[in-house]
C-alpha cells in the first residue's frame, strides 16, 4: 500500500511537472506595458470617435490610464510624450467576442484545448478560469488592433459564462474587465438530411429530449429563484445559484443557434421566459430580422467570412446579412467563436461594411456595440473624455487587410508590446536569399 501510494505521488508530481512545462512551451515572451507614468499627447490625427463621428487632424490627450481631452492644438502637459500621428488614424481598441482565445491553443494537441467540461448542464463554471494569458495566440491577436476578448466557452446545452479581459495582463485578475457577464445556451440542432432514415427515429427522439433538459432545468432554476427571494438562507445549488441572474436581468442569455429552425425554437423559447436573450452565430438569422428588433433580441454574428447555407442562397449571403439585421432595426455585434483567426475580426466588419453596413456601422459593431452589449460602454468602445485610454494607432483603415497597418496600441494607457510569432518568421523569411 505504501508502494502504491508513494507510485501515486510519483505520478501525480510528474503529471504538474509535465503541464507546466507544457504551458511553459506554449508561453509567449512579450512582457506586459508598464502602467502610465506620463501624459500622453496623441497630435494630428484622424480620430475615430465612433460615438461623435470622425474627427480630422484632432489631438487626443491621455492622463492616468484615461482620456483627458480631445480637440484641436491641445497643449502638451510637462514631460508629455508627444506622439505625432499625422496622417495616421487613432481608434479606439476592437473587442472580440464570444471568442475561444486563450482556451484553445494547438487544435490537434487536446491537453492545449479546454473550451468545454463533461456534461450538459455547467452554468456555473466561468470560462476565465482556464484562461492562458501567454498563449501564443495573444500577440498574433492584438497585432490586428483587438484589445479586450470576451472569453467564452463551449459546450453542450448550459456551457458556463463567458468575462471580459484585456489582452496584455499577467495574469487573468489582473487583465478581467468584467465577469459572469452572461451564461451561454448552445441549441440542439434537429436532424437533417444528413440523417439516414433508419436512424431518424432514434436521432430525433435525442433531440426532443435535449430540448426537453432545456425546459426542465429552467423550470428548476425558476424554482430554485423563487426559493432563493424568499429565503436567502436555504441551501445553496450551485448551478441554479448562477442562474439567478436571468431572472432579475444582470445577466444576459446568450443562445448560439445558426440555422432557421434553432433560431426560431430559441424564440419562441425566449417568449415564454422573457430573458434578456442574445442570439450568437445566427447563420440564418436574416430570415427572420424583422422578428428579432421587434423582440429586441440582439445578435451577435459570427459568419462574416461565411459560405452559403443552400444551394439557393445567395453567393454573398453572409456578407450581406450584418447590414440586413442593422436595416432591421437589430443591435449587430460582429463576432469570431474560435480562437487563432479571430484576428481578422477587423476584416469581417470590413467586408459586411462593403455589402451595405458601411463602415461607420460596421466599425460600430466591433467597438461601442459589444461595449454596450457586454455592459462596459462607460469604459470602452469609443474615444470620449473620461473613457480608458485602449486604443490603437494605424497608418490606414483598420478595417482594410492591405493598409491598416496597425503601430501602436494602448490599453489603459499602457503601451503594448506588438511583436509577436507571425511578425518574427515574416521578418526572418524576408532575409533568405539576401
Amino acid at each position: 500500500m505504501t508502494l502504491l501510494k508513494t507510485t501515486l505521488k510519483q505520478l501525480a508530481l510528474l503529471s504538474v511537472c509535465t503541464l507546466g512545462l507544457g504551458n511553459i512551451a506554449l508561453a509567449h515572451d512579450m512582457i506586459p506595458g508598464k502602467t502610465q507614468s506620463q501624459p500622453i499627447l496623441i497630435t494630428g490625427a484622424t480620430l475615430h470617435t465612433v460615438s461623435d463621428g470622425v474627427l480630422n487632424g484632432s489631438d487626443i490627450l491621455l492622463l492616468d490610464g484615461k482620456i483627458s481631452a480631445i480637440g484641436h492644438n491641445l497643449v502638451a502637459p510637462k514631460d508629455s510624450r508627444v506622439i505625432n500621428a499625422q496622417g495616421k488614424h487613432v481608434y479606439p481598441g476592437l473587442i472580440s467576442t464570444v471568442s475561444q482565445l486563450g482556451l484553445r491553443e494547438i487544435e490537434a494537441v487536446k491537453a492545449t484545448v479546454d473550451i468545454d467540461e463533461v456534461g450538459e448542464d455547467n452554468p456555473h463554471l466561468l470560462a476565465h478560469v482556464a484562461y492562458n494569458p501567454d498563449s501564443e495566440i495573444i500577440p498574433t491577436i492584438r497585432a490586428n488592433g483587438i484589445t479586450h476578448v470576451q472569453v467564452t466557452p463551449a459546450g453542450d446545452l448550459f456551457g458556463g459564462q463567458s468575462s471580459l479581459v484585456n489582452l496584455d495582463a499577467w495574469n487573468v485578475d489582473d487583465g478581467m474587465v468584467k465577469s459572469a457577464i452572461g451564461i451561454h445556451l448552445f441549441w440542439p440542432s434537429q436532424p437533417g438530411w444528413w440523417v439516414s432514415e433508419k436512424r431518424l427515429p432514434k436521432a430525433n427522439k435525442a433531440y426532443h429530449a435535449k430540448i426537453a433538459r432545456i425546459e426542465d432545468f429552467i423550470a428548476q432554476a425558476k424554482r430554485y429563484n423563487i426559493a432563493y427571494q424568499a429565503d436567502h438562507n436555504i441551501a445553496q445549488d450551485i448551478r441554479w445559484h448562477a442562474m439567478l441572474g436571468l431572472f432579475d436581468g444582470t445577466k444576459k442569455l446568450f443562445v448560439h443557434a445558426q440555422d432557421i429552425s434553432q433560431i426560431e425554437q430559441a424564440l419562441r423559447f425566449n417568449r415564454q421566459h422573457q430573458f434578456d436573450m442574445v442570439l450568437v452565430g445566427a447563420n440564418d438569422a436574416w430570415m427572420v430580422a424583422q422578428q428579432l428588433a421587434k423582440e429586441q433580441v440582439a445578435v451577435i454574428y459570427t459568419n462574416a467570412f461565411g459560405l452559403p447555407s443552400r444551394d439557393d442562397d445567395d453567393i454573398d449571403q453572409a456578407f450581406k446579412t450584418p447590414a440586413m439585421l442593422h436595416d432591421a432595426g437589430v443591435n449587430v455585434t460582429i463576432g469570431y467563436e474560435s480562437a487563432w483567426d479571430s484576428r481578422s475580426l477587423a476584416f469581417a466588419a470590413g467586408m459586411a461594411a462593403k455589402y451595405g453596413l458601411g463602415k461607420e456601422q460596421a466599425l460600430k459593431a466591433i467597438t461601442l456595440t459589444p461595449a454596450k452589449l457586454l455592459g462596459v460602454a462607460d469604459r470602452l468602445g469609443s474615444l470620449e473624455v473620461g473613457k480608458s485610454a485602449s486604443l490603437i494607432i494605424s497608418k490606414g483603415d483598420v478595417l482594410d487587410y492591405q493598409s491598416h497597418g496597425v503601430e501602436l496600441m494602448l490599453i489603459d494607457g499602457r503601451e503594448v508590446d506588438l511583436n509577436n510569432r507571425h511578425r518574427q518568421l515574416y521578418n526572418k523569411y524576408r532575409q533568405k536569399g539576401r
